[in-house]
């Protein structure tokens, strides 16, 4: 296996030269939002769990009292015998909250869009993806083997300009976007665009793996404006303000029943452990109780944009975008000196020379710590003495 290890290597050797190797680092998150790595304890501003639900009493007690009801896993896919008592119950809970019919859990959100995306369309029909989109859309537009385009972020006129163009030459017109962007933070313009596919008679597909739990009042950012945009599938995820794991679509009963019988990643993947889902459905009942507690991420984040003067946050996710691998990489170091874990995003995860800084915020961050932290961003990194 020699020419093996040889291509790794050189491929790693590359990445190395441009600062663009991956590498694990040991975390513990046992008292969040502070975090143990590398023996050294670090206030996190890189983690997804917005509410800190992951942690929350009341979520762990369902998860136990799941496990030892039901045992550890699910034993098999949910076409067979995986489909544990729990999963109607947190299918009902999803769909409520998103205003649909009905709901379907998958195994991760990632799996949710591999599966999802090629049922709706194939190989004679048409994807527009905005050019942001999480990596997942995209994996799943791919899979369809039809016509993949991309449309300007956020960019209403592109968007119809090519549904104006293209649409006529397609059966079926699949649009896909993220509700909210995951490394920039902002929102899609998901009410105008939910107007322009019904006039083009194209299904329009948002991604709110990081919208559920903190905009739209908890319901996600379908429902983040005056009125709730008419999105006929809302897809996200379960494990990141939901505090657990697993991805869901909320849609009408029909797409619902063709999703459970066609989506190649729910026929063939294990049902999630009933423990996860159980927390799941403890989750959302935190979030639907207390509406002013899901609003606190976006509140402290507004909190940080203010005092560092960078544009007002839309959600919790705040980029500080530098460029350079580099810099982003010290930057980071800068701030972990400081006590405070923010990770550096490079490329491919975001455009090549827009390397950051994501900041990302939760209900427990100490107001004192995010002024802390703002004075050091202002004063070090935006001031350019990394």
């Amino acid at each position: 296996m020699q020419s093996l290890d040889a291509f790794a290597g050189a491929i790693l050797a590359n990445l190395d030269s441009r600062a663009m190797r991956r590498t694990l680092s040991e975390t513990a998150r046992q008292d969040q939002p502070w975090v143990l790595r590398d023996g050294q304890r670090l206030l996190s501003f890189c983690c997804n769990d917005y509410l800190n639900l992951s942690t929350h009493p009341a979520v762990i007690e369902a998860a136990v009292a799941a496990t030892q009801q039901f045992g550890a896993g699910a034993g098999a896919s949910r076409l067979v015998t995986g489909n544990h008592p729990l999963y109607a119950a947190l299918e009902a809970r999803l769909a409520r909250l998103k205003g649909t019919e009905d709901a379907c859990v998958f195994g991760s959100g990632y799996l949710a869009n591999l599966g999802i995306v090629p049922v709706l369309a194939g190989r004679n029909d048409l994807v527009l993806v905005d050019e942001l989109a999480h990596a997942c859309l995209w994996a799943g537009a791919t899979l369809t083997r039809g016509r993949v385009l991309r449309f300007r972020h956020n960019d209403l006129a592109h968007l119809e300009a090519l549904l104006a163009s293209e649409r006529a030459a397609h059966p079926r017109v699949l649009v896909l976007t993220d509700g909210v962007f995951s490394m920039d933070g902002d929102l899609a313009p998901l009410a105008e665009m939910a107007v322009l596919t019904q006039r083009y008679d194209a299904w329009l597909m948002s991604d709110d793996a990081h919208g559920i739990g903190v905009v739209g009042g908890g319901r996600g950012s379908a429902h983040a404006g005056p009125t709730a945009a008419s999105v006929p599938l809302q897809m996200g995820t379960l494990s990141k303000a939901v505090g657990g794991y697993g991805g869901y679509l909320c849609a009408s009963r029909p797409v619902i029943d063709l999703i459970r019988t066609r989506a190649r990643t729910f026929i063939y993947s294990t049902g999630l452990p009933p423990g996860t889902v159980a927390a799941a459905a403890a989750a959302l009942d935190v979030i639907d109780a207390d509406p002013a507690f899901a609003a606190q991420p976006l509140r402290k984040a507004r909190l940080f944009t203010g005092l560092t003067g960078l544009p007002e946050a839309a959600s919790p996710i705040v980029p500080l975008v530098l460029g350079d691998e580099v810099a982003a990489l010290e930057a980071s170091r800068t701030l972990a000196q400081a006590g405070f874990l923010v990770s550096a995003i490079r490329p491919p995860t975001v455009p090549d020379g827009t390397a950051r800084l994501r900041f990302t915020f939760t209900a427990q961050h100490p107001e004192p710590e995010i002024a802390r932290l703002a004075a050091l961003v202002k004063d070090r990194i935006l001031a350019g003495r990394v």
